[in-house]
Parts: C-alpha cells; structure tokens; sequence
C-alpha cells in the first residue's frame, strides 16, 4: 500500500441528494422508523446499586454505562476548569469526590486522554479511581499523538506506557487512536493518518497489545476528513483491522447540519449510518456541543419547556444522543457536581426521546443552526496561544451573546471584564498556529475577525 491511499468516494452531499428521501430532513427516530432495526431505542440491564441504563459491549461482554464520565474538564483549584485558568493545577479532592459520586451511582466508563487538562487528566482519573477496586470502572484513553515530533515508534509506544503508568494500571479497557481525519504540520488529513500510525508501524504494535490483553477494545475517534473514516471502516469489512467501537461527536445539531455549522465537519447522521450497519458499537461525544447546547435562547427554551415543563437543555440533548440503538456510552465532561448529578438522574433510566420530541428538536436545530455561532467545542487543542490569546473563552463569550439574547451593551460591559485587553480577538495576528490543532477545523484567525468587528461595532453604536 503507498504511503498516501488514493480514495475514490462519492460527495457526501452527492450521496445525501440520492437518499434524500430516506434522510435528509430526518433524524434519529424517523430514520429508525425507515431502516428498522438500524436506529431504536435499547435499554440494558440497570446496575446493581443503581437505575443508571446500561448497554452490553457485544464484543467483550462489558455491562457499560450510558453516562460515561469525559475527564476533559476536569476542576482546578483556582476554579473553574484548566482550559479557563491553564496555570491552575487539578483539584485532586474535587476529582476524586466527582469519581466517588459517579461510581456510586452507576457510572462505570471513564474517558481520558494523555492531552487532557494541559496533560494531567490521565494523572489525575489515575489517582481518583485506583482507589477503587479495578473491576469497578472502565477506562478509555488514547493515543494523542498529534505533534509530527512524536510520531515515531518509539515516541508513540512511551505515550502508551506512561498512560498506564499514570492511570495506574496494566491494561487500557478501550483504546483509541485519537482524532483520526485531522491535519497537522502542513500535512493533508491522509498524509497525517499515515505518518501517526501507519509508516511507524503502531497500529499493527497496538493490534499486538490487544493480543497480549494490554488492550480489551481498540477502536477510534473522528474529526475532520471523512475520508480517513471511510477508509478505516473499509478496512474493517475487508478484515485487515477489526474496530471494536467508533467514538463520533452526536447530537441533535450535528444530526443534519454538522456541514452547515462547518463545511469540513460530517453529519452525524452518516456516521452513525455507517458504523450501525456493521454493527460497531458507538461511543458519543459532544453531545452538548462543547456545552452550547446547555444554553439556549428563551425562545428555545421556552419550546422546550411546552414540551416538558422540568426538563432542562442539557437533558434533552442526553437524551437524544442516548437513544439510538447500539450507543454504548455517551461522554459528558463534568466539572460540578450539580452537573453530574443532573446527568445521572437524566440517564437513571435514559427515557429515549419519542417521534413528537424528535421532530420537535429538529426543528429547534435548524433555528440553533441559522444563529451561526463559532463551533468551537472548548477541547482546548488550540491551546496554549503563542499571544497569549483564550481562544476557547472569547469564542464561548461571543457564542453566549447569540445563544442569551445579552445587549450589545451588556456584552461590552463583560468582555472587557472577563477577558484581559491583551488577549482580546483583536490581538490575533493570524499566525495560524492554532488551525493545524483545532478538530473542528475552524479557521480560528478568520472568527477572530468576526468577534472583533463584532466587539467594534458595538463600540461604534455607544
């Protein structure tokens, strides 16, 4: 096989004008009303101390929770999290009381990653579950190895041994290789799957990790390129490697308009088509959109509200992602614990969104599309800035303008207190080191701009 593998493939939105009738338009329940057993609501067996639904790993038997517990947010002492106070260390008492409470209430999959947290996360989920019998959780992490200086074999292989070393164990319950279909250094999204896991040879090492019980289940997560996707789900019908699970962002938005909200993203709709059909179980990430979805305009809400009077936004977008059939965990990064207390009662047992509710959200989507906000998810790999720039913060500042109805005013008022005046958007200068980081693939310089003609405009009609 050459170093780049030529893809043939039919434009995905070529693809959607062909099915148009079956897709385009529907989302999870009404495709599962179409394809049948492919999309349906599946609820397990409940745990033993808790209502927490569950779902079984068809590979390995694994009673997995369907709240699984992402360690991407983790809290810092300073408060907040480590992508809002990056010089902050982890509160080491928070975390381990977060991970107490979600044991104790069903919660048994936990999702790390060496890059997590300005890389402690994987330290710290190390120190607050190892005070747990092993059998008690399961631990997910990846192979982060995103920097060209790192993708050497022997680089990538001491990333893997210093992930047991710090999550203090001899086994990884669920590897991935992390963010497959991204760019780095230059390097198109195919160049850089080759040069991470295929010309050194680490694929075929994890393989063999896997044999040696090192690994239980080897699978992937995805952004960006769909033909890097494509690629390795072919390669899982045509046995060269088996993917045990796919970890893909979902949720009521990326259903239909992940293309709209970023042209380089991929509709979740035909993710999950592709993994369901092979029966591959499915991990969520995103299911609140980096946390946009958790704030919504009152409109919205208000539609949400009629709909159930208790429900909040949070909840009904956990609820959406852990309908389908074949989901065996959907990933939320906590930092408080009313939050995890939330997601827990949401999901103890999941009640599975209903045809009326599904039509309602899609209808919400494509308002939530229509108010083009960043699609920034916080994920933090564009961080640090080289100017000192919170990228994650100004754009979630400037997302909470569209999303809460703030004055222009009141937006001023708060940017200039919240975010130093050094490290305003209008500070970039475009250097693009971030763009080569960002999952999403957001031209980061470009929505720079925006937030800060945004901000002057404003300035001007004072």
């Amino acid at each position: 096989m050459s170093h780049v593998e030529n893809e043939t493939i039919m434009d995905r939105r070529e693809f959607f004008k062909h099915t148009a009738a079956a897709v385009a338009g529907t989302s999870v329940l009404l495709t599962a009303c179409k394809k049948g057993s492919m999309h349906s609501a599946e609820q397990g067996e409940e745990g033993a101390d808790s209502n927490m639904t569950t779902r079984v790993n068809p590979n390995t038997g694994d009673v997995v929770s369907l709240l699984g517990f992402g360690m991407m947010r983790l809290p810092v002492v300073a408060g907040g999290t480590a992508r809002e106070n990056p010089d902050s260390q982890i509160d080491q008492e928070a975390v381990n009381a977060l991970v107490d409470y979600a044991l104790a209430h069903g919660v048994n999959y936990f999702d790390t990653s060496p890059v997590y947290c300005q890389s402690e996360s994987e330290q710290a989920t190390g120190i607050a579950l190892s005070r747990h019998p092993r059998k008690n959780y399961f631990i997910a992490t990846k192979l982060s190895n995103f920097s060209p200086d790192i993708w050497s074999r022997e680089e990538s292989i001491a990333m893997f041994e210093r992930s047991l070393d710090y999550l203090k164990t001899d086994y990884v319950d669920y590897l991935l290789l992390h963010s497959i279909g991204g760019s780095s250094a230059g390097k198109d999204a195919m160049q850089t799957f080759y040069g991470r896991y295929m010309d050194n040879g680490i694929l075929d090492w994890l393989v063999e990790q896997k044999a040696k019980g090192r690994i239980r289940n080897l699978g992937f997560s995805y952004h960006g390129d769909v033909r890097i996707f494509d690629m390795l789900l072919r390669w899982h019908d045509e046995g060269k490697y088996h993917w045990d699970f796919v970890q893909i962002e979902l949720n009521y938005v990326d259903w239909n308009y992940a293309d709209e909200i970023n042209p380089r993203n991929t509709d979740a709709s035909y993710l999950y088509a592709e993994i369901a059909k092979r029966g591959i179980p499915g991990v969520v990430m995103e299911p609140l959109l980096g946390g946009r979805l958790a704030k919504q305009p009152a409109p919205i809400v208000q539609e949400m509200k009629k709909a159930d009077i208790n429900a909040t936004p949070a909840s009904w977008a956990i609820r959406y992602a852990g309908t389908p059939k074949g989901i065996l965990s959907v990933l939320s990064g906590m930092t408080y614990m009313e939050h995890l207390k939330e997601n827990c009662i949401t999901c103890s047992p999941l009640r599975p969104i209903t045809q009326e509710e599904d039509a309602m959200l899609m209808r919400l989507a494509k308002e939530i599309c229509d108010l083009k906000a960043v699609p920034c998810t916080a994920c933090n790999y564009c961080m640090p800035c080289p100017y000192g720039l919170n990228i994650p913060v100004i754009f979630g500042y400037f997302n909470n303008c569209l999303t809460e109805n703030v004055s222009s005013r009141r937006w001023l008022v708060g940017y200039n207190r919240k975010i130093e005046r050094i490290r305003q958007a209008d500070h970039c200068i475009g250097c693009n080191h971030c763009i080569v980081h960002c999952p999403q693939n957001i031209d980061i310089p470009a929505e720079m701009q925006r937030v800060d003609r945004f901000a002057e405009q404003i300035k001007m009609s004072l």
